[in-house]
Formats: C-alpha cells, structure tokens, sequence
C-alpha cells in the first residue's frame, strides 16, 4: 500500500520541489557505479553518510546535510521522490520557494539530529532524503488534513486505488514508524524509523507559524480540514483483466 497521487492542486509551479528531486536523482547516478563493488561504496558513504559514532568523535558533522542527497538504491530513491513530489508541492506553495527551501533543510537536518540521538555509537551510514520528506508529511497533514490521497492497494495479482483522507494515510505511516523505532535496535542498520518520526514533527512544528496565520483553528473550521481550493480529479478506468468464472 502506497501513495500514487493527491487531489491537492498546488496554485504555483513547485520549482524547489523539482529541483530537489532533480538534484537527489543526479547525485545518485553520479555514484551509482559504484554499489557493483561493496568496498568502493562503503568508503563512499564513509565520506559523505551520516555515521553518528563519527559524530560522538568529534568528526563527520557534514553528514547530518549531504546524507540528505545520498539513497541506498533504485527502491529507495523512487520512494522519496515519489513522496516528495505528491506533498511537496503543496507545502512550497503556502510557504514559498525559499521558505519551502529552508524548512526541507531544517526538518532533514532535524531528522539527522534525532536518530543521531536514537544511536550516538552506531557505525552504520544513515542515507536517505526520507527525514526531510517526514517532515514535509507532517507540514501537510497540519494544514490539509482531509486532503484526499489515492492509495495504490496491492494484493497478490488485484491491483486497486482508492482516495482515502490525508489524516488516515500519513496518521498510519507515522505510527508505523513510531511501532518500527521501538521494535527494531536504531544501531544495527535498516531503516532509520526515528529519522522519520523526528523529521514527521519537527515538519509539523514548523508548519504551525503558516497554520496560524492562515486562521488556526478558524482554517480548518472554513475549509473543514479541505484544501482551500478546488480539488483535482481523476477518472478511474477498469481493469482491463478479464474475469475468470468459476465451474
């Protein structure tokens, strides 16, 4: 189950939100070669990763930024780029390009923070724009809380899509990384769950100064939790799979 789309128009065009996504694809093809060789990209992300035993020596302090850039494969950087590109634009649309810009760096570097705090010892690099986009996650559901999102449902050979509320889709995610920080050690690698939750509320905390000013509590009363605009839609085509019937 994933996000494919909102139904959020963003009312300018998001160049930030391309730019980063432009920028994390070049930067991934530009080292890509070297993940055939192991000992090639562990030295490669020795220099550039963030590792938090290296920070608790006093060294490496320039991973908490360019970890930002760096994914760990083709899986991994789809994912946050899709992410980024379904709620990124709408979030650079209320807060501008530069204050959009600023606040990516803020709750990605954030995000660093925290897991660095979840496992100062750990020798393991930490890659990923994901804190970053947590925290863009958490922005949207202050200020488009019932936003409809289509979900991308895949069970064995059924595939379906279906528009669910903002609060639900991102309400889930967030407690699934809540769950996953507390079920796994953050120091033996794998995902970084308490980059996500650091990233998800510092993006949250850093959105309530734009809530604010569009009316608090009054916002949500006007728009009921909608984006204030019209939403987009979409025209939902069958299947094009024939039906088998049974004897």
């Amino acid at each position: 189950m994933f996000p494919i789309r909102d139904h959020n128009p963003s009312g300018r065009t998001p160049y930030v939100t391309y730019a980063l996504i432009a920028a994390n694809v070049i930067i991934f093809l530009s080292y890509w070669p070297l993940m055939q060789s192991d000992q090639q990209i562990m030295r490669f992300y020795f220099d550039w990763a963030l590792i938090p035993a290296l920070v608790s020596d006093g060294q490496g302090w320039g991973g908490f930024l360019t970890s930002m850039f760096l994914h760990g494969g083709w899986m991994h950087l789809i994912g946050n780029m899709l992410f980024l590109f379904i709620f990124g634009d709408n979030l650079e649309d209320e807060m501008g390009h530069v204050g959009f810009s600023v606040f990516y760096l803020a709750a990605g570097l954030g995000a660093g923070f925290v897991h660095y705090l979840s496992a100062p010892g750990s020798p393991v690099p930490t890659v990923g724009a994901s804190g970053a986009i947590a925290g863009i996650m958490g922005g949207y559901l202050l200020l488009f809380p019932k936003a409809k999102v289509d979900i991308l449902i895949i069970l064995v050979i059924i595939f379906r899509i279906f528009p669910i509320p903002a609060w639900i889709m991102l309400g889930l995610w967030f407690a699934m990384q809540v769950f996953g920080g507390f079920g796994s050690p953050a120091d033996e690698g794998g995902v970084a769950y308490w980059a996500h939750v650091g990233g998800f509320v510092i993006g949250l905390a850093l959105t309530i100064p734009i809530w604010i000013k569009l009316g608090g509590t009054r916002y949500w009363d006007r728009t009921h939790g909608h984006p204030p605009h019209p939403e987009a839609t979409y025209p939902l085509t069958r299947s094009s799979i024939p039906r088998v019937g049974r004897k």
